[in-house]
């Protein structure tokens, strides 16, 4: 993680759920956010080929309702963060045997700005009055995920 992210994440955090994080969370954030947009991608994969396409589209993520409502929060703290660029870095993955389309490929930051808020979140529902996330909270939010993508 290069040192001119370690603000914006801060920043980020800060405004998705009040949190302080610190540089050792952005390891954590980086294998958190890519691992589970990675097993997004896994997913859409599979609905792809059940529709009988070689590319896999925006509309083969599974995309729930408030996985959407954490993306459209994403894009109204990103006018100010900025952290598209560097969540496209963070979301290059193996490639899987099909292709994805521009539009997917262009998408993947937000999805994975909205786990990024998700997680933030899910911190604050974990232990409302955490401040700075430690171990335990973390291996908690990465359980709460593990159920449910």
């Amino acid at each position: 993680m290069s040192l001119m992210g370690i603000p914006q994440f801060k920043q980020f955090f800060r405004q998705a759920a009040s949190l302080d994080i610190d540089k050792n969370d952005l390891k954590r954030f980086h294998d958190f956010v890519g691992d589970r947009t990675y097993n997004l991608l896994v997913r859409a994969e599979a609905s792809a080929r059940a529709n009988g396409r070689d590319i896999i589209e925006p509309s083969d993520l599974p995309i729930t309702k408030g996985l959407q409502e954490c993306m459209h929060a994403y894009r109204k703290i990103d006018q100010t963060v900025e952290l598209a660029p560097i969540l496209a870095r963070l979301t290059e993955r193996p490639p899987l045997d099909l292709e994805y389309s521009e539009e997917t490929r262009e998408g993947l930051p937000q999805v994975s700005g909205g786990l990024g808020v998700a997680l933030a979140r899910c911190f604050r529902l974990l232990d409302d009055k955490v401040k700075n996330p430690q171990t335990p909270h973390w291996e908690k939010a990465e359980q709460v995920f593990d159920l449910l993508l």
